[in-house]
């Protein structure tokens, strides 16, 4: 035994035995603790304990969802520390590392050292340590080289600060750690004051995730910052009381150690609920003060209402529709259909997150479309946007062409290899079109990509970081497929950060802005203008277009096609849209006569008979009935009522 590992021993000893030391006192508690509650053997070293695969999905599933909210923070605290020798863990409540960044090339050390993916980090197991430690304490704190009760772990430095829910529970602990440090412990100051200004970026972000629908109310001491990186982060709901908050705003709000969850705001600030909307930001700054009741501390304030809350006019608030008008690519993809235009306007405000979507569609409707205009609409319009079809990459092919391969990985490996589709839209966006008919074992590889941001091509033991927008496209019903076994539900989740339904051509109320706009690129591209006359027209209105979209581009690239002089008469249709009333499955829909039946009925009996005297036509359903289409398909889902031409 070397003399510096005993005589660190030593003072372990005499400290755990009641004799002080010129250690922080935290340290100290912490020595005393592993000695006395964890029962651990200060001459002995432990390696790292790092978790197999199984038990590592478990701890990483079962905070899914506040993984990919993290991942954003902890890659942007990376990059402020990159090249410095830096590692970042992301622990759960327990300690166990659910996500990791690191210097691949010193992946064997690090994973020796417990600086890695699945290590595990709690007091009782690892001794004092940055994380277990924190865990132990819920404070932010550095455990610097010997302050280590474990003598494996004296070369390390670790900082961590605990990161807590919306309900102030403690949901992760966020480390930066490094192998080799100066060996002044003032040295790793600035790293604890970033990781300390990340957790709250990332307590604040997880908030606006979890309460998009309800009022936010920012607060801050300083003017200048109110807005753009508040101190203090409440959610409320309608009857203004306080639902969630960051743990700034937390600390701010406990009375001897209650929390303020639950308490209205009127209690605690002298505003009322009702007044809420003096403070919405088309105000100026220094017009929107309120003060803490309980020490009378001025704020300066900025209130979020709910998305589908329309503010009164007059107290400076619109609603978000009419303050915010589409980009012109999304525009263009409608031509004012209320149910188009509602997606179309909730997906113009994810544009330039790095969320992934989920479109969702009959074939044919124009998901790939609207994928396209995301993409046009976004910061990433100067970069690629590589479609691929799921259905159509051969099973023994979709590896190799989703994530490439080294030169002579494999027989039949081309000579200077390929750098595979995903690495093509580095930058851009991933257009999955059918991502439900991926086979199983490329779905576990594409969860790699969304989770780690990383490829790993064939033959190639080192992964490559890559930077795409995902979005997945689907006629198939993912929730059937995950319960038949057939689709990853890790996966699921992944892809669904938002999910859109883009209305079957039957269902649109803009069929004559889509033919004219067909029709004017067929002019422009053949240099002829086109005409359609009232009996084509008319026969292209009635049409059931069971293919959707995709029918009508090519009905309309026959008719221009067999047109005499641009003039599209009835026979140049073709023959299935020239006899359209006997195809026509789906007529419009007598929305004057058909009321709703009566409330007494049975709801599930209701909404059948609504639906079928309404031909099926949900849009038309929800009007009669006075509610969302989305609340048609909750019930009709929850009921099991499928609609005739939906059943295979």
């Amino acid at each position: 035994m070397d003399s510096a590992r005993a005589a660190h021993i030593d003072e372990l000893v005499r400290v755990s035995a009641g004799v002080a030391s010129s250690r922080d006192p935290i340290i100290e508690t912490s020595w005393r603790r592993c000695v006395a509650d964890h029962k651990l053997d200060p001459t002995v070293g432990r390696e790292a304990h790092i978790l197999p695969q199984e038990r590592l999905r478990e701890h990483r599933d079962a905070m899914d969802e506040f993984l990919r909210m993290a991942r954003f923070g902890l890659e942007a605290l990376y990059r402020q520390v990159a090249g410095m020798g830096y590692v970042l863990l992301l622990t759960d409540s327990n300690g166990v590392t659910v996500d990791f960044i690191g210097d691949p090339t010193f992946d064997n050390h690090l994973r020796r050292a417990g600086l890695y993916l699945g290590s595990d980090w709690n007091e009782g197991h690892a001794g004092t340590c940055a994380v277990g430690t924190c865990i132990a304490t819920a404070e932010a704190l550095t455990v610097h080289q010997t302050d280590h009760f474990d003598t494996t772990h004296i070369p390390l430095t670790c900082t961590a600060a605990p990161v807590f829910d919306s309900g102030g529970e403690l949901a992760a602990v966020l480390d930066i750690s490094a192998l080799h440090s100066p060996e002044p412990k003032i040295s790793q100051y600035l790293a604890l004051q970033m990781v300390k200004a990340y957790v709250h970026k990332i307590e604040t972000a997880n908030l606006y995730n979890n309460y998009r629908r309800d009022w936010v109310v920012k607060l801050s001491a300083s003017q200048e910052f109110a807005e753009v990186d508040p101190d203090f982060v409440l959610a409320l709901d309608n009857g203004g009381r306080v639902i969630g908050f960051n743990h700034k705003a937390h600390d701010l709000l406990a009375e001897n150690g209650v929390s303020p969850l639950g308490r209205s705001f009127a209690e605690l600030f002298d505003c009322e609920v009702d007044d809420l909307v003096r403070f919405v930001r088309s105000l100026p700054t220094d017009q929107r003060t309120l003060r803490l009741r309980r020490t009378g501390l001025p704020l300066f304030a900025q209130a979020m209402p709910p998305p589908a809350l329309t503010l009164p006019r007059g107290h400076g608030a619109d609603h978000a529709a009419d303050a915010a008008p589409l980009p012109e690519p999304l525009r263009a993809v409608s031509g004012g259909d209320p149910a188009l235009k509602a997606v179309l306007t909730r997906a113009a405000k994810l544009v330039n997150t790095r969320m992934s979507l989920l479109i969702h569609g009959e074939t044919g409707t124009g998901k790939e479309h609207l994928a396209k205009a995301l993409h046009k609409a976004s910061i990433r319009r100067a970069k690629p946007f590589v479609a691929i079809n799921c259905a159509a990459l051969p099973e023994n092919l979709i590896e190799s062409e989703l994530f490439g391969y080294e030169p002579g990985s494999f027989t039949g490996a081309t000579a200077r290899g390929k750098k595979g589709l995903i690495l093509e839209a580095d930058g851009g966006t991933l257009f999955l079109d059918e991502i439900g008919d991926m086979p199983l074992a490329s779905q576990t590889r594409l969860l790699r990509v969304l989770a780690e941001r990383e490829v790993t091509p064939i033959g190639r033991t080192k992964a490559v970081s890559v930077d795409v927008r995902v979005i997945g496209a689907t006629h198939r019903d993912l929730i059937e497929l995950v319960k038949a076994g057939r689709f990853r539900d890790d996966l699921y989740f992944r892809l669904n950060g938002a999910v859109f339904t883009v209305p079957p051509l039957r269902q649109r109320g803009d069929l004559d802005w889509l033919i004219e706009r067909l029709l004017a690129e067929r002019a422009d591209r053949d240099d002829m203008p086109y005409r359609l006359t009232p009996a084509a027209l008319a026969a292209l209105r009635g049409h059931g277009w069971p293919g959707n979209v995709r029918e009508l581009v090519n009905a309309l690239d026959y008719a221009c096609a067999v047109s005499d002089g641009g003039s599209i008469d009835l026979a140049d249709l073709p023959e299935p849209v020239q006899h359209s009333g006997l195809f026509q499955a789906w007529p419009a829909p007598e929305e004057t006569t058909a009321g709703p039946i009566p409330a007494e009925e049975d709801p599930a009996a209701r909404l059948r008979e609504t639906l079928r005297r309404l031909h099926w036509n949900v849009s038309a359903t929800a009007r009669v009935l006075g509610v969302d289409r989305s609340t048609v398909h909750r019930q009709m889902h929850r009921f099991g009522i499928v609609a005739p031409h939906r059943v295979e």
